[in-house]
């Protein structure tokens, strides 16, 4: 740490260090106009008699300012403001309270599998937003994923200082980054693509998995040599009871070329989803990987935004329900409405089935737009196990409006498709009367 702590940063006041980097040094501050804690990392920027190092100091600075407010997810530290003069250069970013995941790193304080699984997807699915905004993060290591103290699993990632922006005449910042964690086409300057975060989130898996880096040398050229000519040993031959399924993962994901790895994001955390099924969970728990891989998939939720369906995900209670359970019941007080994730159910009225439906639904949503309480209409039971979504209708008229917005526009499209439908049946009962 260092030894003189400035008093303040700009307009922040400074309360302590809480850490240091290879070009950096990061305080916890006090935002007073938003009434809130931030971290502030100062990028050195004093003349090191390096021309190129400065260079490289510059750039790590220039990256971070760049994304300030751009890049918006729930998995990414968020960056509120970035200033530069002659002292110093620095960033303003969120606090994230929990430390880092170095701490699950050594072999007795390993992780479960569950869980390790939950912080992986998240990260993957982070990383794919980034990407389709244009970034590469180019130093994904444990230090760069940050947990917050409140959850076990709700991680954020930090430190875009290394990134590549697809749109950048530059490809990235050589002589920055973690050689245990770089790619083979890193290690070798090449071009850089979305894989390359593909293969050092696989390092960190390995190392959360085992205590253990996949390659390990006694100095930086043996460790590189490694990296572009060695094949890794299996997680399952340092940890026994690792799954089968989740050792390949990393074994694909740490493959010397390209071509062998996950070609997408996507394929990568449909992957991670995968593996919960060789996993022990309670019969009634539903994990977060579990239920952001059955939302991506539902046609209900096809035009919401990764950071609303993270809303939409927190908002929701989930229920798994046998086949026969009635969810609604006629005349009963209505407190929410529901959208189906998996199975089918069937609503009916007065003992008279009216309808059929499957994953991707919504039931009892007209509660959204009344203005008071209302009883329910009709009777909806599930015809065989299904996975439900409850909401309050209450809740969602709190939520942002941007999140409002997507759900008001997919009643809007439901509304519309129901109308077609029963047009649709009428025209036929009346052609089979003529």
């Amino acid at each position: 740490m260092s030894d003189h702590l400035p008093e303040s940063i700009g307009k922040y006041r400074v309360i302590r260090e809480i850490g240091q980097g290879a070009t950096s040094s990061v305080y916890l501050a006090e935002d007073a106009f938003h009434d809130r804690l931030v971290a502030i990392k100062v990028v050195r920027t004093a003349d090191t008699g390096d021309s190129e190092l400065n260079r490289r100091y510059q750039r790590v600075f220039m990256n971070e300012a760049a994304l300030a407010g751009k890049l918006n997810h729930p998995h990414i530290v968020s960056i509120y403001d970035a200033a530069t003069d002659d002292d110093m250069s620095y960033v303003v970013m969120e606090h994230v309270a929990g430390g880092t995941l170095e701490q699950f790193c050594a072999p007795d304080a390993l992780l479960p599998f569950d869980r390790l699984v939950e912080i992986v997807f998240k990260a993957g699915v982070a990383l794919e937003y980034a990407y389709r905004q244009g970034v590469i993060h180019c130093d994904i290591k444990p230090a760069n994923i940050l947990i917050r103290k409140e959850s076990e699993s709700d991680i954020r990632i930090s430190d875009f200082g290394a990134s590549f922006f697809g749109h950048a005449a530059h490809t990235f910042l050589t002589g920055i980054g973690s050689p245990a964690y770089m790619s083979p086409e890193q290690v070798q300057e090449k071009q850089l693509t979305h894989q390359t975060d593909i293969y050092s989130l696989g390092v960190v898996m390995y190392q959360l998995l085992t205590g253990k880096l996949p390659f390990q040398g006694s100095n930086r050229a043996s460790l590189l040599y490694q990296v572009v000519n060695i094949e890794p040993r299996p997680p399952s031959s340092l940890r026994p009871g690792i799954p089968k399924a989740l050792d390949a993962i990393v074994m694909r994901t740490l493959a010397k070329a390209r071509a062998d790895r996950y070609e997408t994001w996507k394929a990568f955390t449909q992957a991670l989803a995968t593996v919960f099924q060789e996993l022990t969970l309670p019969q009634e728990a539903v994990s977060d990987t579990e239920k952001f891989t059955l939302v991506r998939g539902l046609a209900f939720f096809r035009d919401f935004r990764d950071v609303d369906v993270w809303e939409a995900l927190r908002m929701a209670r989930w229920h798994r329900l046998e086949a026969g359970t009635t969810i609604l019941r006629e005349g009963d007080w209505a407190e929410g409405f529901y959208v189906l994730a998996t199975g089918r159910i069937e609503v009916s009225r007065g003992g008279r089935a009216l309808d059929t439906l499957g994953a991707g639904h919504c039931f009892g949503e007209i509660l959204y737009f009344e203005s008071a309480p209302s009883r329910r209409t009709t009777t909806v039971r599930a015809r065989e196990t299904c996975i439900a979504m409850e909401f309050d209708a209450k809740d969602l008229q709190r939520a942002s409006p941007s999140l409002q917005l997507q759900f008001n526009r997919t009643f809007m499209r439901i509304l519309i498709d129901r109308l077609e439908r029963r047009e649709s049946r009428l025209a036929l009962d009346l052609s089979q009367v003529a």
